[in-house]
């Protein structure tokens, strides 16, 4: 199981960033929310979903993540320079928890929930998530848990009651423009 940090410290690929992170407590959410700006990176990074293949990160890119207090999942909104939504990404997690230096992390499951700007759902790394159960880096209880916590934010999704896609919007226009987020 990977352990994976949401300032991306060691992300290689990008050579200068900003990264703001802030604990929310409000009827609407409470955890932690980061917001990861990409300022230079040595080149961009594409992801191809069904037929069609998608910029994710670039230049002017920022990364809106969600940390749901005692949630299995880590929710990603991934922005363009002009601030229009690429993709939601929602990764599946055995724990999640916060660095003494107050960066949030959280063990990767493996499965995968990814919803595009125009709707589209995929689920992926099933395969991961079987190759990792055979290699005995996760449990049974491991397997099931990432199995379940997938069916559950798809069925809200399908539900349309997914509450991620709304409040990514809204917190990436009144916190990062206008509030605490606010590179000063």
């Amino acid at each position: 199981m990977k352990r994976k940090f949401g300032d991306r410290a060691n992300w290689r690929r990008i050579t200068r960033r900003h990264f703001a992170c802030r604990y929310v407590e409000t009827r609407e959410f409470s955890g932690y929310i980061t917001l990861y700006t990409i300022y230079g990176l040595k080149e961009p990074l594409w992801k191809s979903y069904g037929r069609h293949t998608y910029r994710i990160a670039d230049k002017g890119y920022s990364w809106l993540q969600y940390f749901p207090k005692d949630s299995h999942y880590i929710v990603t909104a991934m922005f363009d320079e002009r601030q229009n939504i690429v993709q939601w990404y929602i990764d599946t997690c055995k724990v999640q928890g916060v660095t003494d230096q107050g960066v949030p992390w959280f063990d990767d499951l493996y499965l995968d929930v990814v919803v595009l700007w125009n709707g589209e759902v995929f689920l992926l790394d099933e395969d991961e998530l079987e190759e990792a159960l055979e290699r005995e880096d996760i449990t049974d209880s491991d397997y099931n848990l990432a199995w379940s916590t997938a069916n559950t934010i798809l069925r809200s999704i399908d539900a349309h009651a997914f509450p991620y896609f709304s409040l990514s919007l809204k917190h990436r226009a009144e916190l990062f423009h206008h509030g605490e987020f606010r590179r000063k």
